[in-house]
């Protein structure tokens, strides 16, 4: 994996998020300081790696990381400030919540929350970065269970299937059963069948 340094860095936290384009279900982020006396093989983008792979992943990097974190931006939040800016606020959350101080932190994407210690954005980071790709993995797997645990809260919805994503399986079901109360309602698809009830349950109540 490609090095990014800060000169004066010993303590590098990666940073990547799980959940912006989904429509129902908090955007998730970790934080992750790699132990150098720890090293742990395979790591890559988590989206390249099959579940059993990240699994174990998961399960070696919270074992054996200096420290990780996660941080996250529930619904109502996404709805008030939008993906981008929450999303923003749990990269913060994830880096406040480290119980050791890095020095240094490095995120995935293009552009970087504010935070009290020098950053550096990378794209494709997760594929360049071993912390950051430690980050996307703890993230994913973190996201993925919840959205097994509100499959099971809400089982017509396919939620473990497609993860929140709007696939056509999603749309369907959102259309068949509505919005529940973990759907992002500012996004399109929500809010139109939510402005779609809202008509249907006005013409309904004038007809009466």
């Amino acid at each position: 994996m490609a090095e990014f340094i800060y000169p004066e860095a010993r303590l590098i936290a990666g940073v990547d998020e799980v959940g912006r384009g989904p429509l129902v279900g908090a955007v998730v982020t970790a934080a992750v300081i790699l132990d150098p006396a720890k090293p742990i093989a395979g790591l890559a983008d988590s989206k390249k790696l099959s579940e059993k792979r990240r699994l174990a992943l998961y399960d070696e990097i919270t074992s054996k990381a200096l420290a990780w974190s996660l941080g996250r931006a529930e619904p109502d939040e996404i709805d008030q400030l939008n993906i981008l800016h929450a999303t923003m606020l749990a990269m913060q959350r994830a880096v406040a919540g480290l119980h050791v101080t890095p020095d240094y932190v490095l995120i995935d994407g293009n552009r970087c929350p504010t935070l009290p210690m020098p950053a550096q954005a990378v794209i494709k980071g997760d594929s360049l970065v071993a912390e950051i790709s430690a980050a996307s993995i703890v993230a994913k797997v973190t996201r993925d269970r919840e959205m097994a645990e509100l499959d099971v809260l809400f089982p017509d919805y396919g939620f473990a299937q497609h993860k929140g994503y709007p696939t056509a399986l999603h749309l369907e079901k959102l259309m068949q059963y509505g919005a529940t109360p973990h759907h992002r309602r500012s996004f399109a698809p929500v809010r139109n069948i939510l402005l779609d009830a809202e008509l249907l349950a006005t013409r309904q109540s004038t007809a009466l």
